[in-house]
């Protein structure tokens, strides 16, 4: 008002006043714009993130939990080879198997790490026995929210090509989950997308082994170009970190 008060005419405050609004409602509208743009960006880029690779480690111990407190007295030689403890599992037909997944930050410094005679000095103290096997992923899919069960299926096995297998694996999503299988984690090979390994978690293990068996999966994996004889490990979680 006290701008009004010292402009000349009641028109020249008229326009004043008008052109005034006018830019007020275009500087909003410009804000809002931008802030939606913004918020539209965020949510694209959350929804498209990459989930981290991992490294898993499997062998047979003699003692679990000599094992387990060796492996996480040992935690600083993982981090300065960018690795961090993510998930342990043992085996449900034998409980010294035991699978480990680390997140990988360099597959190179991984791989740097798991031929050393250092981790196979660290590992023979730890009480693993026979040559543990290590795998190097490429995490296409990673759903790590809270589930219920924590039994599990770690399936690999060969393709012929991975995006015909993957048109394929989606189409029978439901087929898995009427034999208690759940998706919750999909990779290939760090390098070789014809090797792939999926996680299910098992929410009714007598029909997930019937599943296993049944000529139904069969036919779905050949139409879908799995070569070879799939591997499978049921395992239980024991620890996340």
């Amino acid at each position: 008002m006290k701008q009004i008060k010292f402009l000349a005419s009641t028109v020249a405050a008229s326009m004043f006043i008008f052109l005034s609004s006018c830019g007020s409602g275009d500087e909003k509208k410009t804000t809002e714009t931008s802030t939606d743009t913004t918020s539209e960006r965020t949510a694209e880029s959350s929804a498209s993130a990459k989930p981290g690779n991992v490294m898993l480690v499997q062998h047979k111990v003699a003692n679990f939990a000599k094992f387990k407190s060796v492996y996480e007295a040992h935690d600083s030689i993982r981090t300065a080879h960018g690795l961090k403890s993510y998930i342990i599992g043992r085996g449900l037909t034998d409980s010294n198997m035991v699978v480990v997944y680390l997140k990988m930050e360099d597959a190179n410094k991984a791989k740097e790490l798991s031929a050393s005679a250092d981790l196979k000095q660290r590992m023979q103290a730890a009480g693993v026995v026979g040559k543990p096997t290590f795998a190097f992923y490429d995490v296409v899919m990673n759903d790590d929210s809270p589930f219920e069960h924590t039994n599990r299926l770690l399936m690999t096995h060969k393709v012929k090509d991975w995006d015909s297998w993957k048109k394929e694996f989606d189409n029978h999503k439901q087929a898995r989950i009427d034999a208690g299988l759940v998706d919750r984690g999909l990779s290939y090979n760090i390098g070789d997308n014809h090797t792939v390994s999926i996680v299910f978690a098992v929410s009714d293990m007598q029909k997930a082994k019937a599943f296993m068996q049944s000529k139904d999966l069969k036919d779905k994996m050949a139409k879908a170009g799995v070569e070879g004889q799939p591997t499978s490990f049921f395992y239980d979680i024991v620890h996340t970190y």
